[in-house]
């Protein structure tokens, strides 16, 4: 009884013991998974530093984009406001050029106001002092031919001669005349009815005077004409100089301060550029360093993490050699045994088919469950076959396990990391293919607009030298047209002048041949009533072609005033346009230009994102899971291994038994 108990007490401890693995099991298992650890910490590594390596790539490529785009927007912003303050200083120079000579413009305008208004006084005090003396005169010889017969002398004709004598314009000799006449006259004593009228000789004179006087007045009048035609085609130049340069310098004033507001609104921009320039650079070296200091420590990492797991690979290798594994099967298990031997003898044999059933139900359940070729296998040996060679295939199943978990942790990591950086190049290819396309699709559009803008200009430099053409022609033939009715009113006035020189001139011989003869019966001297009124008629003839000749000249000058302004005006437009046409002929040239840069880009990263493409349809057939994910085949492989040692622990505790 005693000895049963001892026996039945040391049997569970027994089995107990042996049931648990080994310390160089222990250790090899540990081993083991300390390399499936370092394995996969390294691949967690490596796929983390492949994120961050594609984040210091994309982020020091946007800093330095940004940064270049910076700079080149600086050196346009600086140039801009270059031109825009050299714009405002010109402009400044001009408008104090055209406010001088404004103000120049505007004395003169002035000082000729004087002048005219002076001439004009003057011409107004000569015109009535002519006035005066022709009526005078005029007065006088409606007297004087009041006494073509005999009738009583009367006053006044003394009067009359005596008003003509006081006009500080007669000459002397009228003056004589005169005085000859009025002695005459007083020397003899009036007959009581009359006397016989003898002062036709002072009628004539005073005939010729009268003509004198009325030709001075209208060579004054003609003279007052032309001196305010000429004014008024003056005044009208200076005016309209004063007016147009007056728009001028208010235009080229709001252009300075356009010019001046735009040199504002750029320097603050490249305030704030050069601010955001200054970041960027920040941003880059900062992360460079960053991403310097973070590879150094991957490298490191990895260089420690690969001698790692190659030192736990030699020792595994080592401990699994025969020197090490064969020698502890051999050595190490025989002090169990032997108890072992004694138990199996007290005990008896029956317990092995009992082990053998446990270990097939096991196995079969867990093969079931898990749907493990492996363990399937292990329970059809394990029905049949010896412990020993069952033990050995766990054995050997357990290693190779092992060995396809380390090697698929390896294409694990390799897979993650390719898979890593393709997505990131595929979706940075990607990125840059849409906004290659964004600009393309831009530039396109702001070449077809600039193309419209430079169709318009065109067709309005096609009209304004259409107009300048049609202003030409008209300028022309109003020219000729003017010229023609000129000629034609000097050829007038001078044949109405030689019509009025030829009557006066033979009026003049027929009263002096009268005053000549001393005969009673008067001669007849011409139609001396009429001529007057023929002449006064000529004379008006002879303004009104004065007149035409200088409204004539006055509008002449005045039209080709204004076309030489309006052909200025338009020069300018044309001059302004042609100008607006280069730059945007140019800018549409540069736009173009980038639009065929752009779409070579987009070609060559079009291809890249199809080299990515075709990559990940290489990569997916090995790394892409279809099926079971990874963690679930990780999962599956433990629960396969946890049963073959559980199945390796049964045929230990059959060992024992």
């Amino acid at each position: 009884m005693k000895v049963s108990l001892i026996l039945s007490t040391l049997l569970p401890l027994a089995v107990a013991h042996e049931a648990r693995v080994t310390p160089l099991q222990k250790v090899i298992e540990l081993l083991a998974n300390m390399e499936s650890k370092g394995k996969t910490a390294k691949h967690n590594e490596e796929v983390e530093f492949a994120k961050f390596s594609q984040w210091c790539s994309s982020t020091q490529a946007a800093s330095t984009k940004s940064i270049e785009e910076a700079a080149s927007q600086i050196e346009m912003l600086t140039a801009d406001i270059a031109k825009a303050e050299a714009s405002a200083e010109e402009l400044a120079t001009e408008i104090s050029e055209l406010e001088a000579s404004s103000n120049a413009h505007e004395a003169e305008l002035k000082e000729a106001t004087a002048v005219r208004e002076k001439e004009h006084t003057d011409f107004v005090a000569s015109e009535n002092d002519l006035s005066e003396s022709i009526d005078v005169i005029e007065r006088a010889i409606a007297v004087l031919k009041s006494r073509e017969a005999d009738v009583p002398q009367k006053v006044p004709e003394a009067t009359s001669l005596l008003e003509v004598r006081s006009d500080s314009a007669l000459p002397r000799e009228a003056k004589a005349v005169i005085d000859s006449f009025l002695s005459m006259s007083n020397g003899q004593a009036p007959l009581a009815n009359a006397y016989e009228f003898q002062s036709g000789s002072v009628v004539g004179m005073l005939e010729k005077l009268r003509l004198k006087f009325q030709d001075q007045r209208l060579a004054l009048q003609k003279a007052e004409m032309n001196a305010k035609n000429n004014f008024e085609v003056l005044s009208q130049g200076l005016t309209d100089n004063i007016k147009d340069e007056s728009a001028r310098a208010k235009d080229k004033t709001a252009t300075k301060g356009a010019r001046l507001e735009a040199a504002a609104v750029a320097k603050g921009d490249l305030t704030s550029t050069e601010k955001g320039k200054e970041e960027d650079e920040k941003t880059l070296e900062d992360t460079k360093s960053l991403c310097h200091s973070k590879s150094e420590i991957f490298e490191k990492n990895q260089v420690l993490r690969s001698e790692e797991i190659k030192a736990i690979q030699q020792a595994s290798e080592i401990l699994k050699s025969d020197d090490v594994t064969g020698n502890a099967g051999k050595y190490l298990p025989a002090l169990p045994q032997v108890a072992g031997s004694a138990l199996v003898q007290l005990r008896g044999q029956g317990n092995s088919q009992e082990i053998r059933d446990r270990l097939v139900n096991l196995l079969n359940s867990r093969a079931q469950a898990s749907g493990s070729k492996y363990l399937a296998l292990i329970a059809t040996r394990a029905a049949a076959d010896p412990f020993a060679k069952v033990k050995s295939m766990i054995k050997d199943l357990i290693v190779k396990l092992q060995e396809q978990a380390n090697s698929e942790a390896d294409h694990k990591g390799y897979c993650d990391a390719e898979l890593a950086k393709n997505k990131a190049t595929r979706e940075n290819k990607e990125s840059e293919v849409a906004e290659l396309t964004a600009k393309i699709e831009k530039g396109e559009a702001t070449s077809a607009k600039l193309a419209e803008e430079l169709a318009a200009l065109s067709d309005a430099l096609s009209e304004l030298a259409k107009s300048q053409a049609e202003a030409t022609a008209l300028r022309a033939e109003e020219k000729a047209e003017n010229k023609q009715t000129v000629e034609d009113a000097q050829a007038a006035q001078v044949a109405v002048q030689k019509a009025t020189k030829i009557l006066k001139e033979f009026y003049a011989s027929a009263a002096e041949s009268f005053l000549q003869q001393h005969s009673k019966q008067e001669p007849y001297t011409g139609m001396q009533s009429e001529h007057g009124g023929i002449i006064g008629f000529l004379e008006v003839v002879l303004s009104d072609f004065a007149r035409l000749e200088a409204d004539t000249s006055s509008a002449e000058d005045q039209a080709a005033s204004a076309y030489e302004k309006f052909m200025d005006e338009t020069n300018q437009d044309i001059a302004v346009k042609n100008t607006e046409s280069k730059h945007k002929e140019s800018s549409k040239q540069d736009t173009d230009s980038q639009v065929i840069s752009l779409k070579k880009d987009l070609e060559l990263t079009q291809e890249e994102l199809t080299a990515a493409n075709e990559y990940y349809e290489k990569l997916k057939p090995d790394c892409v899971d279809l099926g079971l994910s990874y963690e679930d085949r990780v999962k599956m492989r433990e629960e396969e291994v946890q049963s073959l040692k559980e199945a390796l622990a049964i045929l230990e505790q059959e060992d024992i038994a």
